[in-house]
């Protein structure tokens, strides 16, 4: 079958810059590794593009590569990993272009922007009291997780963001040819650069490494974006419902699981949860002096010129600066005075004082980061008091806006473990206490009572001699850390407590009882009641828990002291919903509808309790891990499934394609909040009366795919043999790019493995088995021929976002697949008869999901809704087929016994070029 080209107009300035960005690296190719390897990677391309055009046969690019020495290997490995990232950087700038060219034409504004979200808001005309209910304690949290699959080095992340910057200056600037090759020749240095610059780390990620990838996105882009956003948001909603009280808190604030998420991370510790704290409040004190000392340079407005006023002026004396010098300047003044106790507040909360920090000893602390910020308004107000508010809304204005959002603390950083540590942990605390001495062996509502009555009483169970195992005494100093950091940053820098595998009320109260023995929880008295500034939030995972997530909410809150607990948080409760070992669990289809089902339930819930439900998606950057485009994935959520507030995890390489640089940022931000903005103000469902039917019909079709899913995952001998031969399972262990184990522990069952290298394993091999398995059975099952039916399915697609967004997630998914490779991989697996049984399975349901795909859509081909990622496939995606090949020979190699390191890093190398040019592989 000819592919042709999608859009070929559109794409051509892409195809350009993919010429210059190749042709470059091409010449470094052959300038540093000699025309051998050269004219092997040109041959490979050549031929790569053949087998697109179905001109050769796929065997015959793969004999290229039979019994390739590794020295021949990895320079080949490396030419075409280096091309998938450069040509990612072509296609984000594409992206760009595109968004220019539809402006420049006064095209109205694209969906997922805040601009198009207002122009809808406008057309509701909905009225003030409504929008400020709907958004009261209104929340965006973009929340970066402790295990990201992000594979790329800081360096080579930088020199990359130097080619971006020189390729737009090529394409944005009236250049001469002299100027055109002087850029041409920096933009080769930066390749060069790339080329010898290693790709992957010799030692894994320690989670002190992690944290500090995870802080540099905020002096990459986020410092910068976020509070402008909120600002911009605040202003756009205010002007339109003056009368309303509408964001009295910046709504987008970013959180983090970097540090704190110990779930089967046994390097987490109470000196990491401290380090992690320490060090996003450091970034920050450090953001914040350091435009102090620019607003000092720029404030030299002299008293002799301008009228001081009495507030100005106290400021400017409460400095205690007698420096001449400034003696008739009263705003630098001022501001000296701000930095002076900025700086005696980073030396009375940080580890490590940061660079501008005046030595002021008659100076007092900040409290708080409000009495900051008054100093700081009270600068604006004497600034525009003097016919300087253009001056005001330059540097000042950000730094306001920027105190305001991250205070001293930065981002939230959530805590997470598994209930069953909370079990054991409080087990030997009441053992200890005298309370009872064999906890675990209770029933649910014995553990509950004596659960509830320690959370109304102040006494401790810890003594000063107490005397626990190594895990209890562990756990103890986390919590008791992140006590710490509360105390010394505020609520916001730990803002939650997050319960994995949480079944039931005693697993919501287990964790409880841990923040009251830290001092977190405050279990008040008759007059007060119980406080704590962190939320105790469960996690639902599998199928079975997200089924039963609203009853279990729903028991926690009968409990008196629990729900007085959530009483004094607003009427507030977070729940998160685990998209990762659902899908593990019981396959895509069912997971979603899981997903969906166990929101409408919570939602329900949480209206005849009187609460506030606040839900907290935990996706991956694959669809198998609810990965996919965010704002259609918003906007496809139940009704009041989103009340103004959203928590999502970022991770793997999406962190990089989202935050990497402000403009990329400030569009993926944007669209979370347009997205959170309409579900909660708009009504998106579209199912209006028909939606009991539609949701019995998927109720049906998510058991038809859970059991054709099961049938093969579950109950087939030998799958998980299988899965371990015929993909780099086991070589991802090794891969340096987080500092878990791969599985939670030893053991030969897919439900103990961690759904990244579950996930991850099946995208390198490109069967993408967990975006898709057991659709095509489900469907061509339920229809059985039946045209009646199928159009009832294709009725669903038009009018449903939900049931849209998850064939559309998984048509592209599928769109990233290629069975042709998929076999090459299966040929890994010794047993003949068990690679037949489950590669004709794997084949069979593959074949079966896309044409009914395409009799339900109505679509010619998998990528008719997505014409980007239908030219990223078609530009790009045959430079991965040598990265196939190559993997697939070197984990022959290493499995006949030459297990050399070079062989070994080979590997490495392809998975991560693979993961760069797939772009969401974990």
């Amino acid at each position: 079958m000819t592919v042709v080209d999608p859009g070929l107009p559109a794409t051509e300035p892409l195809r350009e810059d993919i010429r210059l960005l190749g042709g470059i690296l091409g010449s470094v190719v052959r300038d540093h590794e000699g025309e051998e390897i050269f004219d092997l990677v040109e041959q490979a391309r050549v031929e790569s593009f053949r087998v697109r055009r179905s001109e050769i046969d796929r065997g015959e690019l793969a004999q290229l590569f039979d019994g390739i020495d590794i020295t021949r290997a990895i320079p080949v490995i490396r030419a075409f990993s280096h091309f998938s990232l450069l040509a990612n950087l072509a296609e984000d700038i594409h992206r760009e272009r595109r968004r220019a060219v539809h402006v420049r034409a006064g095209e109205p504004p694209q969906d997922s922007s805040l601009a198009s979200t207002y122009s809808k808001l406008d057309a509701a005309r909905l009225d003030a009291a409504t929008v400020e209910d709907l958004l009261r304690d209104a929340l965006v949290s973009p929340v970066i997780t402790a295990h990201p699959t992000e594979t790329r080095r800081r360096t080579v992340s930088e020199i990359q963001s130097r080619i971006t910057d020189l390729m737009r200056f090529r394409e944005r600037t009236e250049l001469d040819d002299t100027e055109i090759a002087e850029t041409d020749a920096k933009i080769e240095r930066q390749i060069l650069a790339l080329w010898q610059t290693a790709l992957i780390r010799l030692s894994r990620l320690r989670i002190q490494d992690e944290i500090e990838v995870g802080l540099r996105y905020y002096d990459m882009s986020l410092f910068d974006v976020i509070p402008r956003i909120n600002t911009e948001l605040r202003a756009a909603l205010r002007s339109r419902w003056p009368d309303a009280d509408l964001l009295t808190r910046p709504m987008l604030r970013p959180g983090s699981w970097i540090g704190g998420d110990r779930d089967g991370n046994p390097f987490v510790t109470g000196e990491i949860v401290h380090r992690a704290t320490n060090r996003a409040a450091q970034v920050a004190f450090t953001r914040y002096l350091a435009d102090l000392v620019g607003l000092e340079h720029e404030l030299s407005m002299s008293a002799r010129l301008i009228d001081v006023d009495a507030d100005l002026q106290a400021l400017a004396d409460a400095s205690k600066d007698e420096s001449a010098f400034r003696a008739d300047e009263p705003f630098r003044r001022a501001v000296r005075g701000i930095r002076g106790r900025l700086s005696a507040t980073a030396r009375r909360m940080l580890d490590v004082v940061p660079d501008n920090t005046l030595d002021s000893p008659e100076l007092e602390p900040y409290a708080a980061p409000q009495e900051m910020l008054d100093d700081l308004d009270l600068l604006d107000r004497s600034l525009r008091r003097t016919a300087n508010g253009v001056i005001a809304d330059d540097r000042l204005a950000t730094l306001r806006q920027a105190l305001e959002t991250f205070g001293f603390h930065l981002s939230g950083l959530d805590m997470r473990q598994n209930s069953e540590i909370h079990e054991q942990v409080v087990a030997e605390l009441l053992a200890w206490a005298g309370v009872h001495s064999d906890y675990a062996s209770l029933s649910e509502d014995e553990r509950v009572a004596i659960l509830s009555a320690e959370l109304e009483t102040r006494r401790p169970l810890i003594g000063p001699r107490a005397e626990f195992s190594e895990q209890t005494a562990k756990e103890l100093a986390i919590v008791e850390s992140a006590a710490d950091a509360v105390r010394t940053f505020g609520g916001g820098a730990v803002p939650n407590y997050i319960i994995s595998m949480c079944t039931s009320v005693s697993d919501m109260l287990e964790a409880a009882v841990l923040l009251k023995e830290a001092g977190i929880l405050d279990p008040g008295d008759a007059e007060t009641g119980p406080s704590s500034p962190v939320g105790v939030v469960p996690l639902f995972e599998t199928i079975d828990d997200l089924q039963q997530g609203a009853a279990t909410l729903t028991a926690t809150l009968s409990i008196p002291v629990y729900r007085a607990l959530v009483t004094s948080r607003g009427d507030n409760q977070e729940v998160m919903l685990g998209y990762s070992d659902s899908n593990k669990d019981g396959g895509y289809l069912a997971a979603n509808w899981a997903l969906y089902r166990a929101e409408l339930d919570l939602v329900e819930a949480a209206r005849a309790a009187g609460i506030r439900l606040r839900l907290f998606h935990g996706r991956g950057g694959t669809v198998g891990r609810g990965g996919g485009p965010s704002y259609d994935a918003i906007l496809a959520q139940p009704t009041g499934a989103v009340t103004g507030s959203l928590r999502i995890t970022e991770q793997g390489e999406v962190i990089a394609a989202k935050y990497a640089e402000p403009r990329l940022a400030r569009r993926n931000l944007e669209t979370l909040l347009a997205a959170t903005i309409e579900s909660t103000l708009l009504d998106v469902e579209g199912l209006g009366d028909d939606a009991e039917p539609a949701y019995a019909l998927l109720d049906d079709l998510a058991a038809r795919a859970q059991a054709a899913y099961g049938a093969l995952v579950h109950e087939t001998p030998g799958f998980v043999e299988y899965f371990r031969m015929s993909t780099p399972v086991a070589e991802i262990g090794e891969l340096n790019i987080g500092s878990r184990p791969a599985s939670r522990k030893p053991t030969n069952s897919v439900y103990d493995l961690r759904a990244i290298p579950w996930v991850m394993s099946w995208s390198q091999s490109r069967v993408m088995l967990p975006g898709w398995y057991g659709v095509g059975t489900a469907f061509e099952d339920w229809v059985g021929g039946d045209a009646d039916k199928l159009a009832t399915l294709t009725d669903l697609y038009r009018r449903w976002p939900f049931f849209r967004t998850v064939l559309s997630n998984m048509a592209q998914v599928m769109a990233k697949s290629d069975l042709g490779l998929a076999a090459r991989y299966s040929e890994l697996v010794p047993d003949e008869q068990l690679r037949k049984t489950v590669f004709d399975m794997i084949s069979t349901e593959h074949a079966k999901t896309v044409s009914m795909y395409l009799k339900i859509t109505g679509h010619d081909g998998l990528l008719d809704d997505n014409p980007a990622l239908a030219r990223s496939v078609f530009n790009r995606f045959p430079y991965l087929e040598p990265l196939n090949h190559l993997q697939v020979e070197l984990l022959r190699q290493l499995r006949a016994g030459d297990d050399r390191e070079q062989v070994k890093r080979g590997i490495l190398l392809t998975m991560n070029g693979l993961a760069t040019a797939l772009r969401n592989s974990g």
